[in-house]
């Protein structure tokens, strides 16, 4: 009687845990479709509270750690004044650049703003207006013998991984011309970031670095007189901010609060803040 008995409380104990359990599960499905819709909601501008821009940490003037420790560039400014003009929090997120595309795609960022070449990328991201008009150019040792492109057939030349310098020498959309370059050197190197590119030049482990004007021009004045700009350039390109294939509502907030910085004069105000980098005549937003 006693373990008929025993036999009963056990299963009326089961019957209550399970059904504890049940409510639990329930309760996380709950809270994960409620986390869900949070999420569908801040994917648009309508109810976001935070704008994640991913970004080089690395790739001044457009976005790079100044002598504080804060990040800070071009893009990161004009980023700032979009979030405050919406009420959103700005998180700087300083991304590796070849791994730019599973970032965006996780949803971990909201976008890449960051000196984004978007000229042969137009099927792969929904992309804002351009707002720089940008040259990929080559920087040598001041006493170098490379005076222009031809000199560099038989050089070791850096480039920066994933970079618009890279896909301009040998990417799908690079020139014929460009291609024929690249394969007259005697290697291209790629490294991580620009930082490494002019420690090589420097060093003399390379002859010669390709890479963005602006960011070119920054190095160059970061560092003495002890490099020097070719006349020649690569290519041209120019820049805009990347989100999200079909992220349009976002895309268009973003570009409505831009245009309107532009309209009142905080975008030029921005801008002049870094003349030393060639950014005003560079700039075509507004135009």
């Amino acid at each position: 009687m006693k373990k008929k008995m025993l036999t009963v409380l056990l299963a009326a104990a089961m019957t209550v845990s399970l059904a504890g359990c049940g409510s639990k599960d329930a309760d996380k499905k709950d809270n994960a479709s409620v986390q869900n819709t949070e999420n569908a909601k801040s994917d648009n501008g309508s109810d976001r509270t935070q704008f994640v821009v991913g970004f080089d940490a690395e790739f001044p003037p457009y976005g790079y750690m100044d002598e504080d420790g804060d990040y800070t560039g071009f893009d990161l400014e004009l980023a700032q004044e979009v979030c405050d003009r919406n009420g959103w929090e700005l998180v700087k997120k300083p991304i590796n650049w070849d791994s730019k595309d599973m970032e965006l795609e996780s949803g971990s960022i909201d976008c890449i703003w960051n000196g984004f070449t978007m000229n042969g990328r137009e099927d792969d991201y929904t992309f804002s207006d351009p707002y720089v008009d940008n040259s990929i150019v080559v920087v040598v040792a001041k006493d170098s013998d490379i005076n222009k492109l031809s000199d560099l057939a038989g050089k070791v030349v850096d480039v920066q991984a994933d970079s618009s310098g890279l896909a301009a020498l040998q990417g799908d959309d690079a020139t014929d011309e460009n291609k024929e370059l690249t394969a007259s050197f005697a290697e291209l190197q790629q490294v991580a970031d620009y930082n490494t590119a002019f420690m090589n030049l420097e060093s003399g482990a390379v002859d010669a670095v390709v890479l963005d004007i602006g960011v070119a021009k920054y190095q160059m004045s970061s560092r003495g007189d002890a490099f020097r700009m070719l006349d020649e350039q690569v290519s041209s390109e120019q820049y805009a901010i990347g989100f999200k294939k079909g992220n349009t509502e976002l895309k268009d907030q973003v570009q409505k609060t831009l245009d309107e910085m532009v309209k009142d004069g905080t975008f030029t105000t921005i801008v002049n803040n870094y003349t030393d980098y060639n950014l005003p005549e560079m700039v075509c937003l507004g135009e």
